[in-house]
């Protein structure tokens, strides 16, 4: 595996990413909420009784003693048109906070990438320190051969072997010290990416450059994680989502003015229609006198026949409608939102407080960064010359014991001294690497992105 292999493996399994993930898309359902809370809003009713006994004809508003059913149906619709400008500032306030979420996002992916390519050059270094131990090994057990030969010969003191054997079983010794590091290493590597152990795996190693002074001046480098670093733009953003807040809370002094409308009509199955079924003439017991002569009164009578009102008639009769225009001002709540704005304005001061601990605490972090950069080089410079120094020590050494006219105690001594500073010439190499990597991250590397070349500069 690679290192990138690693870090997209981490961040697509680990479960902090994952809330992150989650919370950054709740924050953008709220976003998207806020913009959808400018539309009007439509609301329609239905509604169907069964009445028994005596009650309320809905169509006559009459008493009625019988079995009748009534049906109604309503439509509602309302929008605000001035809150003090509050759904805006909510807008803008879900759209800050949503922002601050994907920044949130992308520094938890920072920390974990940090973390895996903090185990990953552990385990390249263990890995090549346990090489340097092996080789180390084989040579002892070269010498200790020889010596073997020569002692049943009698050509060398018994001491001399015994010392060689000695600094043999220090060596295996050493193996399996590396051996336990060096998994613990790979245990550490495969938790922080969340997959399973794997034995079989092994890690590419990195082509780093020759650790060299660095010219980055650490002001210089704050400055760039200002403009760049996820942390700092996601507290800062939560920040202004906070000012939003105060201005969303002090739209609520204001009046609101809301346009609505409403559509509603009725059914009832004991409304009745009267039909004109024809017209005629009825005798009355009034009379009309003409010369002395009383004569019947008729008058016209029109004949009608009741009947039911049809449903969709009844509905269309019954149909009314309405549009009003609401001013709802606030005079008196108990306090409740200037207490509110209060509140805001105090989460205000605490983002603020966070966002000024954060960037505090990160030039602390860059120049303690750049100081152990800078360290790491002029350690891995001395180390180089001091690895020279004991190489051509014990080469010189080496030559003398073989010839028999050293001692162990020299050759030992030399070749401990060797071992040693090349063991901590390769921590001080992958030291280095790792000071790099750190103090560039911090300035420049967002590890979301995980597109080709995205983590080239981990790998030059």
């Amino acid at each position: 595996m690679t290192l990138q292999q690693c870090i997209e493996t981490g961040i697509h399994n680990n479960f902090d990413v994952e809330q992150r993930r989650i919370a950054e898309k709740s924050e953008q359902l709220d976003y998207r909420q806020s913009k959808l809370n400018l539309l009007p809003d439509l609301n329609g009713n239905a509604g169907h009784g069964f009445n028994q006994g005596r009650s309320i004809d809905p169509f006559t508003n009459s008493p009625v003693t019988q079995s009748f059913n009534s049906s109604n149906f309503s439509l509602s619709s309302g929008i605000v048109l001035f809150s003090g400008l509050s759904k805006m500032n909510n807008i803008k306030r879900a759209d800050l906070s949503w922002k601050a979420s994907q920044m949130e996002l992308r520094q938890e992916k920072d920390n974990l990438a940090i973390n895996i390519i903090l185990a990953y050059l552990q385990v390249l270094s263990l890995s090549e320190q346990a090489h340097l131990v092996e080789d180390q090994a084989k040579l002892s057990a070269q010498q200790v051969e020889r010596l073997n030969i020569l002692n049943k010969e009698g050509a060398i003191k018994p001491s001399e072997l015994s010392d060689l054997k000695g600094q043999f079983a220090n060596d295996r010794l050493t193996i399996t010290d590396n051996k336990n590091n060096l998994g613990n290493a790979r245990l550490s590597l495969f938790r922080l990416m969340n997959i399973p152990y794997d034995s079989t795996i092994s890690f590419e190693a990195l082509n780093s450059d020759f650790p060299q002074a660095d010219n980055r001046d650490a002001n210089s480098v704050y400055h760039t994680a200002l403009q760049q670093l996820a942390l700092v733009k996601a507290v800062d953003l939560r920040t202004l989502s906070s000012i939003k807040s105060v201005q969303m809370a002090r739209g609520g002094l204001w009046p609101v003015l809301s346009l609505g409308g409403n559509a509603y009509t009725q059914y009832s199955s004991v409304a009745r229609q009267n039909l004109l079924q024809n017209t005629s003439f009825r005798q009355t017991q009034d009379y009309v006198t003409i010369n002395e002569q009383q004569y019947p009164l008729f008058v016209k009578q029109d004949n009608y026949l009741s009947s039911s009102i049809p449903y969709g008639t009844q509905l269309n009769n019954n149909l009314n409608s309405s549009l009003s225009l609401t001013l709802s001002i606030p005079i008196f709540n108990a306090f409740q939102q200037r207490t509110r704005i209060k509140q805001a304005q105090l989460e205000v001061k605490r983002n603020a407080t966070i966002a000024a601990d954060t960037k505090r605490q990160l030039q602390q972090d860059i120049d303690i960064a750049t100081l152990n950069m800078q360290t790491a080089v002029e350690k891995y410079q001395t180390l180089l010359q001091q690895v020279a120094a004991y190489k051509e020590s014990f080469e010189a050494a080496e030559a003398r014991f073989t010839e028999g006219v050293g001692n162990s105690i020299d050759y030992l001594t030399a070749k401990n001294n060797l071992d040693r500073a090349n063991r901590n010439l390769v921590n001080a190499r992958y030291d280095y690497i790792l000071r790099k990597k750190y103090l560039i991250s911090i300035a420049t590397i967002h590890f979301n992105k995980l597109f080709p070349g995205a983590l080239d500069i981990f790998l030059e």
